[in-house]
């Protein structure tokens, strides 16, 4: 066997297969090489080795070692000029399954991650039927998710009132964090959190290792909403126009809204100064400071964004194109520009991007028949006479994306002519390396590194594609990319040492090997 199966660095013949006596036969290693790869944080040539019994990297050599270094018949391929990334990790994932599998499920949003070199997704507590609220709750997704896996899934549980007594066994049952709505969630069975509840979250999970996460949305306790409670947002404030048109939608969810939610979880967070809260899909620029300033005085509070939020502007949101329409909502053009702002500032309060992959059949998208997606749909009644179709308020909220991150990232950073070289390593810790942290998997996920799962992406960042049914792999063909030209490819995907998908060859294996986290977490 090649010494760098073992950690040696000295590139050699091996004229005999026993190292340091151990008997290591060609089958049980892979070796991935490139001119180019990902290696703590440096971009570099590279020699992966991972053990095929294991699925870990046993080596990373910073140099392509000559295939006659190992012994023969060892799989062997150099995939220069492509990039070698870690598999991404995408921390924000919503599979619906059980309960609601025609809205998505395991092996469809599994597919479509590996698609585009996501080798771990952490699934949202909601939108399944029943949420993973309770430990019973948590056996049911584990069951349902069993033999569908193409890559390996993770879990969060789910804060709602009433559930405090549950969490401790969540978190002993293997779930990576919690996450709570501040306003209605959409669906009846994952209602929102008063801040009381909150308090009692955090009581009860102060001593805990995990993150408590909040879609953090809140209705200002002076607007002009529809209502007083400010758990019912079904609109959160009165239409400025015709509910077809996007800045109508826009102005009934403001920033505010999240500059309210998060200003309550900060003001909360000396119940549990030690807990990691983390917000989910920051939309709002104007909150950034305010997270700062938080994080200053040792509130220890991280916040993501999403692709959508990065590579989409509502001034190009078409009329009833509700394909867009997700919450908190896509904003501005100079709102879009201040997230990459901050991404790039020391010491940023945005730490990783994620999908937020929330799909659903796409009847409920109300699409008018014009838009890319649409079905033929029963005219629901607004006030018993007007037609919903290409309504922002009456169609589900959600952006189905979960594969095509890499691709929209990459071609917004060359849209925006950032160095590539750089752009590289950004990727990695903003959709590996900080998304693993985020879920208690850095000791196995995230990096190219020795002892890590061998999870790979292959990645050519020159090569573009277009979005179309067969490259969205997730159940329904309904997303406001499709039709886009995206640049960047992932070749190939491997999950610890396997090949899972190839863009040439599709799925090799007929069975899904893909794991399910459930080792509970020890690290905060």
């Amino acid at each position: 066997m090649a010494p760098y199966a073992t950690g040696t660095t000295t590139p050699h013949t091996i004229d005999h297969h026993i190292t340091n006596g151990v008997d290591v036969k060609a089958s049980e290693i892979t070796v991935l090489v490139s001119s180019r790869a990902v290696v703590e944080q440096t971009l570099t040539p590279a020699t992966i080795v991972i053990s095929t019994t294991t699925g870990k990297v046993t080596s990373v050599t910073r140099s392509i070692v000559p295939e006659y270094s190992f012994p023969p018949g060892t799989p062997y391929v150099d995939h220069s000029p492509a990039v070698l990334l870690p598999g991404l990790v995408d921390a924000h994932v919503h599979l619906n399954e059980p309960g609601r599998t025609e809205w998505e499920g395991f092996w469809t949003g599994t597919r479509a991650a590996a698609f585009g070199g996501v080798t771990t997704v952490v699934d949202m507590p909601l939108n399944a039927i029943p949420p993973t609220t309770t430990v019973a709750g948590l056996k049911e997704k584990i069951e349902a998710a069993q033999g569908k896996c193409w890559v390996d899934v993770g879990f969060y549980g789910g804060i709602i009132p009433g559930n405090v007594g549950e969490l401790k066994g969540l978190v002993e049952g293997g779930v990576r964090g919690f996450k709570g709505f501040m306003i209605d969630s959409g669906v009846e069975e994952f209602p929102a959190v008063s801040s009381q509840d909150i308090a009692l979250v955090f009581q009860e999970l102060k001593d805990s290792p995990t993150t408590v996460m909040f879609h953090a949305e809140m209705i200002p306790p002076i607007s002009a909403s529809v209502g007083d409670d400010v758990q019912v947002s079904l609109p959160p404030l009165e239409p400025s126009g015709p509910l077809d048109l996007y800045q109508t939608f826009l102005d009934s969810r403001p920033s505010s809204f999240e500059y309210y939610a998060i200003l309550e979880i900060i003001a909360l967070s000396e119940i549990a100064p030690d807990l990691p809260l983390h917000v989910v899909h920051l939309s709002a620029v104007e909150a950034i400071d305010m997270l700062r300033e938080a994080r200053s005085r040792g509130v220890k509070i991280t916040a993501e964004t999403c692709y959508h939020y990065l590579s989409l502007a509502a001034e190009n949101i078409q009329k009833g194109d509700t394909r867009h329409k997700c919450c908190p909502p896509i904003r501005s053009q100079s709102n879009q520009d201040g997230l990459w702002d901050e991404l790039h500032a020391d010491d940023s309060v945005l730490k990783t991007i994620v999908s937020d992959h929330s799909p659903c059949t796409p009847n409920l998208k109300l699409l008018p028949s014009h838009v890319p997606g649409s079905v033929a749909t029963s005219k629901a009644a607004c006030n018993g006479s007007t037609d919903s179709t290409g309504d922002f308020f009456s169609a589900w909220g959600g952006i189905s994306s979960v594969g095509l991150g890499l691709g929209v990232l990459w071609t917004e950073i060359a849209r925006r002519q950032l160095d590539p070289d750089t752009a590289l390593l950004n990727v990695v810790r903003w959709c590996c390396v900080n998304t693993a942290l985020q879920v208690g998997l850095e000791d196995s996920k995230g990096a190219l590194r020795e002892g890590f799962d061998g999870d790979v992406a292959v990645f050519d960042p020159d090569e573009e594609w277009a979005v179309g049914e067969s490259t969205m792999l997730f159940r329904n063909k309904c997303s406001p990319y499709q039709g886009k030209v995206l640049k960047g490819v992932v070749k190939e995907t491997w999950v610890r040492g396997a090949r899972v998908h190839a863009r040439e060859g599709g799925f090799e294996r007929k069975v899904p090997t893909g794991r399910l986290l459930l080792e509970p977490r020890t690290k905060r």
